[in-house]
């Protein structure tokens, strides 16, 4: 069967027909420009697969350049895991940027426009200039500075260079159109004074060029051929290219996509570091977070977040992608790669009573038996006294209960068909013990009995257990647009995490590593969390085998 070719999104429509015309000489550069000032979440790891693909497809390269022209938020502990993130997607960049690389020529750019007289010294309060820009059906109204000379402009913004003024006190402002239908080309603000410590220039500067005034000028001196940004950036692009236009460089272009919007889930850097700062979650990586870094130690992988990507595509208009398709990407990827083990979460001894005193089996299981010759095995050690699941007794048990209940059989996973005859309770009728006789001709693999069982459950040796710590996450909020509710926190999830604090896991597991992916069989799958540690283990659960939430939609 011949697979059907993808049709091309409309940025790669562009960058074809550029290629045909032979524009840029045949080259396709692109960037990916974050503000290190945060993690990185899903939204961003939707245009880093849009940017370094795009570079990849067409035989190009991509550079990563940091957007640092924000002392005050900035730091080089959000750049550290900005890199890390990307690599660990499977992406490498060209060059390792910083606008702050270019602020002497920045600099040298504005000076241009004050001499062209483009650009002038503004005195006047934020409040001032605001009310002055006018309204979208009122032009604006020029402040007293707009008609400055260019020889005080020139000593002005020299004088604002060396440190003559505070904070707000002087503002530079391209000087264009006060009655433009666009709001931001209404005499922009492009450079103000900050004197705050600098991540990488520490002192030598106190005036900051505004994003507007640093990006396409930065697009333009590393001759990125097609700068792509999200939606909200169309009203801006009119002052990119007339900036361009007018400082004579070279012609960058910018293109928007719809941002990632995805349901029980908040995008905005403001409202995550809320979240971090307020205690709502533990760390910018908590296993709830949509940063990359918490997806990751949650245990979702490069494969499954490219592969979303893929599939939600690249729209010229926001939408809401449901969460749930995220859920499904992980499932199908870890179904492929993850390795099977037994552990139990809320355990009721089972005794075999016909079972010999301190004898072990070895059992033999598959890692993954979804891959041809399953990925190797591992041993199971099985004994007399085993650690199953409560869910898995009932002692009144109805017509399709087909696990264990008086006079009731199921097989033991790898193991052997057992039937109950007893159990015990505590003074509180709670079941502690579930007695069984095991039929010993009924091994799987080696099954003679004849008998049919509907029944599979799994166990864990009482002797040879490991305890762990088992943690059991679900959505961060309860109602699928938490951003569009007047106080967003109001809509967290009181049960989107549940702490197991001592769960029984099978030997093998005391081997686990970060990042591998285990299928606790019949839980869920699951990974080993970056702080657990060989004393005390620590297993996050990914996500669910089935959607739980979809169920929950089909009762209401």
């Amino acid at each position: 069967m011949i697979e059907e070719e993808k049709s091309l999104n409309f940025i790669e429509e562009i960058i074809e027909e550029d290629l045909r015309s032979g524009k840029h000489d045949g080259r396709v550069l692109t960037r990916f420009p974050p503000e290190p000032n945060g993690y990185l979440h899903i939204g961003h790891a939707k245009s880093i697969c849009l940017n370094f693909g795009l570079a990849q497809k067409y035989n190009g390269k991509t550079n990563l350049r940091f957007d640092d022209t924000n002392p005050v938020t900035e730091d080089t502990e959000y750049v550290e895991s900005i890199k890390n993130d990307i690599q660990w997607l499977g992406f490498q960049w060209a060059q390792e940027l910083y606008t702050s690389d270019y602020f002497e020529t920045l600099y040298e750019y504005a000076v241009k426009l004050i001499k062209n007289g483009l650009a002038y010294v503004d005195d006047s309060t934020a409040e001032e200039i605001a009310a002055a820009k006018g309204t979208p059906t009122e032009p604006g109204v020029p402040t007293p500075n707009r008609s400055r000379s260019v020889e005080e402009n020139l000593q002005l913004f020299q004088e604002m260079r060396d440190g003559k003024y505070q904070d707000g006190e002087k503002v530079l402002r391209a000087k264009i159109d006060l009655a433009n239908p666009n709001m931001h080309m209404r005499d922009p603000i492009i450079y103000r004074i900050k004197h705050a410590h600098h991540h990488r220039t520490g002192d030598k500067w106190c005036i900051y060029p505004m994003y507007d005034f640093a990006h396409g000028q930065s697009d333009s001196i590393e001759k990125i051929t097609h700068s792509v940004c999200t939606l909200e950036f169309i009203p801006h692009r009119a002052l990119y290219d007339w900036l361009i236009e007018q400082l004579e460089i070279f012609p960058s272009k910018q293109y928007e996509f719809a941002r990632l919007n995805m349901t029980y889930t908040v995008m905005s850097k403001r409202k995550l570091l809320q979240l971090v700062n307020e205690g709502h979650v533990e760390s910018w990586d908590d296993p709830r977070m949509p940063t990359i870094s918490g997806l990751r130690r949650r245990g979702y992988t490069p494969a499954s977040i490219r592969n979303f990507c893929d599939r939600i595509g690249i729209q010229k208009r926001e939408n809401m992608i449901d969460v749930s398709l995220l859920e499904f990407c992980i499932r199908e990827d870890l179904n492929k790669t993850a390795w099977r083990r037994m552990a139990v979460l809320d355990p009721i001894k089972l005794i075999i009573t016909n079972y010999p005193d301190g004898k072990v089996e070895e059992l033999v299981g598959e890692n993954n038996p979804e891959v041809e010759g399953g990925e190797g095995s591992r041993i199971i050690p099985f004994t007399k006294e085993l650690w199953i699941e409560r869910d898995d007794f009932m002692e009144d048990a109805p017509k399709k209960f087909f696990r264990l209940g008086p006079g009731l059989s199921v097989r033991l996973k790898h193991g052997y068909i057992v039937e109950c005859h007893d159990f015990k309770k505590d003074e509180n009728g709670n079941v502690t013990e579930v007695h069984c006789n095991y039929i010993p001709n009924s091994k799987s693999g080696e099954d003679t009995s004849g008998l049919k069982v509907k029944g599979t459950i799994h166990w864990v040796s009482t002797a040879h257990a490991k305890e762990a710590e088992v943690r059991l996450y679900d959505r961060l909020f309860q109602v699928e647009n938490p951003a569009a509710e007047e106080d967003f926190k109001a809509s967290l999830n009181p049960n989107s995490l549940t702490v197991i604090p001592k769960a029984y896991i099978e030997p093998d597991l005391a081997n686990a590593i970060p990042g591998k992916g285990y299928q606790f069989i019949r839980l869920g799958y699951f990974n080993l969390d970056t702080k657990s540690t060989s004393e005390h283990l620590v297993f996050n659960r990914t996500v669910t085998l089935k959607d739980s939430w979809a169920k929950e939609v089909k009762k209401g």
